[in-house]
């Protein structure tokens, strides 16, 4: 006997406080799908289906909203003229039932999801992303976790192998869409560079030459990038910050270098009555240094009071002035004064009087000029 399979699905009815249960499609022996438009598919208006045992074990199944369940119910006469016609088409009340093909089920929404919304769910869920849609290079870019490369960059060689992992993490596997984005990390005269090498390679070749040339461009062949790093000291301010940034000049010019060794040179920068507090044996890694500097900021965080400069004037000539006889005391005869010339009393009223003989003079010469031009007969 033919059988099809009902699909039954509890939905919320006309009071979204009740549910329904409702029929959603139809499943024949060749495994064809057919869908039952909304309006129609609230079991009510199935009578058919509702006088069957396989309904019943359904109904007393499915117990809560958007529970599902599919059985095969066999084709009575009543069941056959109820959803087939003459012809052999699946149809409900003289409503012709859609059939759902591949094509369609793509593009049909499941659970009220469309489907380029369940691909994208499914893409973040996997990680895996269709390779081919183009990719957005300065989007993926600003989730990179790296340093734009310049001019204070130390160790090119490694700031270049990172930002190949990078990359990798992010999907930037093509050799041209890396050679684009290298150029989002590179800032003052490093520009120049990759503006010439796009003359002369153009972007469509080889990632490996590029790097190549990238490191033997701005490999720093000389000391003076190791002996800043080794020489770095502490001077003032956090032990902390000192201790942060001499790690990152030690690891940019050797990134491999062992723990121990790490911490001994990041330790030879303190001040001698800092290091000292610090057992060196339960230093396992450079974040157990740290976390002792913490502890002991308060040793560099007082303040140093100023030192008062005091200026010594030689006094030798004022002394020297101060208990020797006034010379001008002398001269009057008056011996055995000591103070200083400046403010002798013999010497202001000796020029006082020099002032007064000049005025007298003076007048004495207008009084005769005058005298001699007034007429003797007056």
């Amino acid at each position: 006997m033919e059988k099809l399979r009902f699909e039954f699905v509890v939905k919320s009815g006309e009071d979204p406080k009740t549910n329904v249960i409702c029929m959603a499609s139809i499943t024949d022996a060749d495994k064809r799908v057919f869908l039952i438009p909304e309006k129609l598919q609230p079991v009510r208006l199935h009578d058919t289906i509702l006088a069957t045992q396989g309904f019943q074990k359904v109904r007393n199944t499915l117990q809560r909203r958007h529970d599902k369940r599919q059985v095969w119910i066999s084709v009575t006469p009543e069941i056959s003229e109820s959803y087939m016609d003459e012809d052999g088409n699946m149809q409900f009340q003289g409503y012709l039932l859609e059939e759902i093909t591949p094509e369609t089920r793509e593009q049909t929404p499941a659970a009220g999801i469309s489907g380029e919304t369940l691909t994208k769910i499914l893409e973040n869920i996997s990680g895996i992303k269709d390779v081919s849609k183009p990719q957005n290079i300065r989007s993926l870019t600003e989730k990179f976790v790296i340093e734009k490369f310049g001019r204070k960059t130390s160790n090119v060689c490694q700031w270049i192998v990172t930002f190949e992992t990078e990359c990798t993490r992010l999907g930037i596997d093509e050799d041209s869409k890396r050679i684009e984005a290298l150029r989002l990390f590179l800032e003052d005269s490093c520009l120049d560079w990759y503006s010439s090498m796009l003359i002369k390679y153009t972007v469509n070749s080889e990632w490996s030459m590029w790097t190549k040339i990238f490191c033997e461009t701005y490999a720093d062949k000389g000391w003076s990038p190791i002996r800043y790093a080794m020489s770095f000291r502490y001077i003032q301010g956090s032990l902390l910050e000192y201790a942060l940034k001499k790690e990152r000049l030690l690891l940019e010019i050797n990134k491999t270098m062992d723990k121990p060794t790490l911490i001994d040179l990041i330790a030879t920068g303190l001040p001698n009555f800092v290091a000292d507090k610090i057992d060196r044996k339960n230093l396992k890694a450079a974040e157990d240094l740290f976390n002792n500097l913490r502890g002991l900021e308060h040793l560099v965080g007082k303040k140093i009071p100023e030192k008062k400069i005091v200026v010594f004037e030689n006094k030798t000539k004022e002394k020297n002035e101060k208990y020797r006889p006034c010379r001008i005391c002398e001269k009057e005869n008056k011996t055995n004064r000591y103070h200083p010339e400046s403010l002798c009393w013999f010497r202001n009223k000796n020029s006082d009087g020099i002032k007064r003989d000049q005025i007298r003079t003076v007048n004495n010469s207008q009084l005769e000029t005058e005298l001699n031009e007034i007429d003797p007969k007056n």
